[in-house]
């Protein structure tokens, strides 16, 4: 996916998470789903601003989430038609056609194979030298990718703990105006503050950490494809023992 891409994608992602913050209040209050005596809405209603800035991260966290789902397959980072068609181009020694191929079509697969070409000259050393320092940078680029799920899921909790300590200290502050003689409703509204962010953090930090650990998970498996792949492609140029 291009940097153009990615960019329009978070900004939709920003764009669908300022009117679900906007209108949670309103969309929820209407929800017949209820803990206790107290509507989704309303506890919603309660998040304040760090609870609504962990629901963005939650909208931009399931966007990204549907993007990889997308994107990092086998058929798109190492296309099966791709493949064949390099098999053919390198068999037939057309190498100039087979650079070309790569430059046309940019994936993991065939930026490796495009770095390794120009090297057939110099000998499969220089070769093998190529696949591996190419190889290695494209799988660090996909773990890249991968590691803003990682970093939503791991800060989560950590706004989550940011609005349980605005919310107690609210509560504080109104027991410090009235000198100790707040009534338990007056305080209601930071403590509940305090445990909606908590339990945000902790809804939004739990599938994003598990979602990245799957990722991974293929990302690590795709990359050992792509390299048993490779190694098949450039096979015909290493030396042949005596």
């Amino acid at each position: 996916m291009s940097r153009t891409s990615f960019v329009k994608m978070l900004t939709l992602a920003f764009t669908v998470a300022l009117v679900v913050t906007g209108s949670a209040g309103v969309a929820f209050a209407q929800d017949e789903v209820v803990a206790g005596n107290v509507t989704i809405g309303q506890i919603l209603q309660n998040a304040g601003p760090v609870g609504y800035l962990i629901i963005l991260l939650s909208v931009v966290g399931v966007s990204l989430i549907i993007e990889h789902f997308v994107s990092i397959r086998r058929d798109k980072l190492a296309p099966p038609e791709i493949v064949d068609e390099l098999e053919t181009l390198l068999e037939e020694q057309n190498y100039q056609e087979a650079l070309e191929l790569c430059e046309s079509e940019h994936n993991p697969l065939t930026n490796v194979v495009a770095a390794a070409l120009p090297k057939i000259s110099a000998g499969f050393d220089a070769i093998e030298q190529s696949l591996a320092e190419v190889g290695e940078e494209e799988a660090v680029k996909l773990h890249q990718k991968i590691s803003w799920i990682s970093l939503i899921g791991a800060t989560a909790p950590m706004w989550g703990l940011l609005g349980t300590v605005l919310g107690m200290m609210k509560s504080f502050n109104v027991i410090a105006a009235k000198k100790g003689a707040a009534d338990p409703a007056d305080l209601a509204g930071g403590i509940s503050e305090a445990l909606v962010t908590t339990m945000l953090g902790l809804f939004v930090a739990i599938p994003m950490m598990s979602f990245f650990f799957y990722f991974r998970n293929r990302v690590i498996k795709i990359v050992l494809e792509i390299g048993a792949i490779l190694e098949e492609l450039f096979e015909r140029f290493r030396p042949q023992s005596n």
